[in-house]
């Protein structure tokens, strides 16, 4: 089963979501904005793709973060409670497949994975 997490509304996570409904394949979504996102779950991905990749610094959302607040992000145990209380700061979409986590919508790699 694909998983996909992220936000209904964010044209990303639209991109990701259209691709896959194309391709008739089957999913399901994770709405940070209902459902959240808990520690074990950042802790996972982090494993797979860093601590760092989760968080997104191009947003909109990183903007509005005050910088002293900016700069106290140094590791994963200063990012997550920040994720989990701004879920809009996760770069987005998070695919789960199996074992393999990928960010963000590159349609090269989910042709690659869900071949």
């Amino acid at each position: 089963m694909i998983h996909i997490y992220g936000i209904k509304n964010c044209n990303t996570v639209k991109k990701a979501l259209n691709w896959l409904d194309e391709r008739k394949l089957s999913y399901e979504f994770h709405d940070f904005k209902k459902v959240g996102v808990s520690e074990e779950k950042l802790a996972a991905w982090a494993k797979q793709v860093g601590w760092e990749a989760l968080v997104n610094k191009k947003g909109t959302t990183w903007r509005t973060v005050d910088p002293a607040t900016q700069q106290s992000v140094i590791d994963a145990s200063s990012a997550f409670p920040l994720l989990m209380e701004k879920t809009s700061l996760i770069k987005r979409p998070v695919i789960e497949q199996g074992d393999t986590v990928l960010l963000g919508f590159d349609e090269g790699r989910y042709e690659e994975l869900f071949h």
